[in-house]
């Protein structure tokens, strides 16, 4: 047997064990299925010591959030859930691919990390390629993420959106064999007619699929990034290196504010 040699480097290595972590994953609708799909999807991959919770907007949270208003009345119901429970958690990933409000606004009031599973997604994207294109559900939710992108300032890298002309319910809904397929033609063109070289899966429902996706591009070199296993692993990251949300600016407490005014609706 060959005796293996010193590495030439310098090396450090973590502790064996690490304090357990545990993150609120927040489906902003009121589906619950779509919160255990996505579990399922990150369960391989997850970090040592890592817990994660999944959370289901209750009523009148909407089934599936495919407008704006979808989107606010979801924040409106998710607030007032979370937070009472909110100190039992280190971080919070909104499994919604969209600039979701709620992101902001859990921002506002709590002090830990939150991140989107967008904004996941983008922020791999740009450090793995420089061409990102978005799986999206429909010509509609296309015209959602490209503003978006453009908001978060992305949109030099961005090739545009390709549409599987689904609602988010029939990715569960409808024969498995016909959603890959339309999944595998959309992507298919991302990368022929528009040269992406990241693809992000652009809906929590997607998680599942991601290696369904992967193999449909296995021979190109493109990436296909889910932006709800990202999104574990970078708040992860913020959390071990003692980060939260920064308080001194746009996100003050939101709290401290309405205290000040002599109201308190939570």
């Amino acid at each position: 047997m060959e005796s293996q040699t010193e590495s030439p480097l310098p090396t450090v290595s973590g502790p064996p064990s690490l304090q357990g972590i545990n993150i609120l994953l927040v489906n902003p609708n009121s589906t619950e299925y779509m919160t255990k799909d996505c579990l399922k999807a990150i369960a391989p991959n997850l970090p040592p010591n890592v817990t994660v919770h999944g959370f289901t907007a209750p009523r009148p949270s909407p089934t599936a959030i495919e407008s704006q208003t979808d989107a606010i009345l979801s924040s409106e119901a998710c607030l007032r859930a979370i937070k009472p429970i909110a100190h039992n958690y280190d971080a919070f990933l909104v499994a919604c691919f969209r600039a979701h409000p709620l992101i902001a606004v859990l921002k506002e009031e709590f002090i830990q990390p939150v991140l989107g599973i967008m904004e996941a997604a983008m922020y791999a994207a740009r450090i793995l390629g420089e061409r990102m294109g978005i799986l999206c559900m429909s010509a509609r939710s296309g015209l959602v993420h490209g503003r978006a992108v453009s908001a978060y300032g992305f949109s030099e890298y961005f090739v545009g959106c390709e549409a599987v002309q689904l609602g988010v319910l029939e990715l569960e809904s409808r024969p498995k064999e016909e959603v890959h397929e339309v999944i595998s033609n959309a992507m298919n063109r991302l990368v022929r007619d528009k040269g992406a070289d990241c693809i992000l899966l652009g809906c929590a429902g997607m998680a599942e699929m991601r290696s369904i996706c992967e193999a449909v591009v296995e021979e190109t070199g493109v990436r296909v990034l889910d932006g709800v296993g990202l999104g574990v692993q970078f708040l992860t990251g913020l959390i071990r290196e003692r980060l939260g949300t920064a308080k001194s600016g746009f996100y003050m407490d939101a709290s401290i504010d309405r205290a000040k005014r002599g109201q308190d609706w939570l």
